[in-house]
């Protein structure tokens, strides 16, 4: 059974999520608590990364930062974690300096072998539920919370590749040379994300993201085969674990950046999430219908270097997204939760965040010429 929280008093995200029409775009932004922050880089000083994943009061005050310097302004908290959080519950070592590294990465399928069958998600990711329901009674229903996972593919990329890759070379490589025993670590995984997302709804989860980053990495055919299966089984075994858990429903978001659209749209999430390169007028005609003759919501898609354009173009660009999004609906505010592209960058000026969420506002609410 869900815990007893404060009641929520902006439902603008979860609404639009649901295919709803809105008086305006709800709008969140993806690494909100981040480097861009002046008080995020205040606390990172004395404490590491992964520190602040593992303290429950910590994380809550990471993911509450942004909330409370764009109070009014943002419509959804995302708890502070990542996903590589995943890895390290399945007996990995991740350093984060500055970006991740693996310190023993899995070179052949013999090395899957040196990690645990069975991963007992509680106490392996306890600290992010703990997190989760802290956060939940600090936003006091301010706005919904949001958990999130990383994909099956992009997680095995990330334990493969030890890092970040430019070409995926090693990860890749698993797909072709060894294509079965990719299957199995990618079932592995999606046995733990599953788990792990329920376990986030049970903590006080209103809405939950999956991130498959590396998504474009694949040929259509390739994400049809190592990909959009998982990601089909996370969707229909969360949804079936919170029924029989007698949990919320929540909306689900899916965000495979580079993927065809299309493909995306068929795993059976509540929200696709675009990168700038797409044009959601094109994108609407692709997915409208297509699971059980839905609308699927859109979420997105500012280039996130707009952010350094300055006011003017801040704006412009702000109000041609909206004019799309609103064409793709014909003419409403229909469907659309507003984000950048993908995560905003670390030496954004938090004013430019603040005036990019305030043109969100302005020009969502009504269709602009």
């Amino acid at each position: 059974m869900a815990q007893e929280f404060p009641t929520l008093t902006n439902d603008l995200l979860l609404r639009a999520a649901r295919g709803e029409q809105t008086e305006r775009a709800p709008v969140w932004v993806m690494r909100q608590a981040g480097r861009y922050l002046p008080e995020f880089r205040k606390t990172r000083e004395t404490h590491e990364f992964f520190e602040i994943c593992r303290s429950p009061t910590l994380a809550t005050e990471i993911t509450m930062q942004p909330i409370r310097r764009y109070a009014g302004l943002l419509d959804a908290a995302i708890i502070f974690s990542d996903i590589l959080v995943v890895p390290q519950a399945m007996g990995m070592e991740v350093i984060m300096n500055p970006g991740p590294h693996f310190t023993d990465p899995l070179n052949t399928p013999a090395d899957v072998e040196k990690l645990p069958r069975e991963v007992d998600v509680e106490k392996e990711l306890g600290y992010v539920f703990e997190a989760l329901t802290l956060t939940r009674k600090t936003l006091a229903g301010q706005v919904p919370l949001i958990g999130f996972s990383g994909a099956p593919w992009t997680l095995m990329m990330y334990m493969i590749e030890g890092g970040g890759s430019q070409t995926r070379q090693k990860s890749k490589t698993w797909l072709f040379k060894y294509p079965e025993a990719s299957k199995q670590l990618l079932e592995r995984i999606t046995d733990i994300c599953v788990q792990y997302l329920i376990g986030q709804v049970n903590a006080g989860a209103q809405l939950l993201q999956v991130f498959d980053s590396n998504a474009g990495d694949l040929s259509p055919y390739d994400f049809s085969t190592f990909a959009l299966p998982y990601l089909k089984r996370i969707a229909d075994e969360v949804r079936e674990g919170l029924k029989a858990r007698q949990l919320p429903i929540v909306p689900l978001t899916l965000f495979a950046k580079g993927a065809p659209p299309s493909l995306a749209a068929s795993a059976g999430y509540d929200t696709i999430g675009l990168d700038w390169t797409l044009d959601p007028r094109d994108v609407a005609k692709l997915t409208d219908g297509i699971i059980d003759g839905r609308t699927i919501t859109l979420q997105g898609n500012l280039d996130p270097v707009v952010l350094y354009g300055g006011r003017e173009a801040i704006e412009r660009e702000v109000k041609r997204m909206c004019n799309a999004f609103h064409d793709a609906r014909g003419g409403a505010c229909k469907a659309w939760i507003a984000n950048l592209g993908h995560g905003i960058t670390p030496g954004v000026d938090p004013e430019d965040m603040k005036f990019f969420l305030e043109c969100v506002h302005k020009y969502s609410a009504v269709p602009s010429s």
